[in-house]
């Protein structure tokens, strides 16, 4: 799942440290693609309690992410976006079972928005009032050296709230365009890019009707774990 729906699960929690830690791994691997971090497996090194809080969001996330990617849910639709939009990508590099996966958890998003579940001036806020310290020893404490490089990305996030631009559907090709952009050299064409929008704004049209049902799902996982 992406920033959003990550935050929808904990957005009435009053504690800073556990919202950015429900979405620290994405915020870590945005901010350098050959981080790989895992606290998880060492919970001893975290003795301070906002260290503590940020790990308790990071295992929510991955616990999250678990049932997602696990769900009936997200089969059944990244399967039938990626039958839709593979004739548009024939002479693509991108591969159409990436840009599935990817397109899904930016329509959820931006569906949270548009029905108002969720509200991006309280996520940034939460990223604003956590202790810059306690999250430079939590990185430290991976191995993460470079807490400056990633400062920059996290200020530049924050800043930018560039996740209020998911409101607008067709935000969401932009945003799908920029991450392929990341992996491949010139992965759309212009026309690709038309084909797609169109391909995938009719899909979260449709998506509308059923989307709440995966919140539910994980909701009721989460309590039960």
């Amino acid at each position: 799942m992406n920033f959003l729906s990550h935050f929808y699960f904990d957005r009435h929690s009053e504690d800073p440290h556990l919202v950015l830690g429900t979405v620290l791994p994405d915020l870590v691997k945005n901010a350098r693609k050959d981080w790989n971090i895992h606290p998880e497996k060492n919970e001893h090194l975290f003795g301070k309690s906002f260290e503590k809080a940020i790990l308790e969001g990071w295992k929510r996330h991955l616990k999250v992410d678990r049932h997602f990617h696990n769900s009936g849910f997200f089969i059944e639709h990244t399967r039938e976006i990626r039958k839709a939009i593979t004739p548009a990508l024939n002479n693509s590099i991108v591969r159409p079972s990436f840009l599935a996966h990817i397109a899904l958890e930016l329509m959820l998003d931006s569906t949270l928005l548009i029905r108002e579940h969720v509200r991006t001036n309280d996520f940034y806020t939460h990223l604003r009032e956590s202790d810059r310290e306690a999250l430079r020893s939590f990185l430290k404490l991976n191995k993460v050296d470079d807490t400056d490089h990633f400062f920059t990305f996290f200020d530049k996030f924050i800043h930018s709230q560039y996740l209020e631009s998911y409101r607008e559907t067709h935000n969401i090709m932009y945003a799908l365009k920029k991450i392929c952009m990341r992996i491949w050299a010139d992965p759309l064409t212009e026309q690709e890019v038309l084909e797609l929008s169109k391909i995938l704004n009719d899909y979260h049209h449709n998506l509308l009707g059923n989307y709440m049902d995966i919140y539910d799902e994980i909701h009721s996982k989460l309590i039960e774990s």
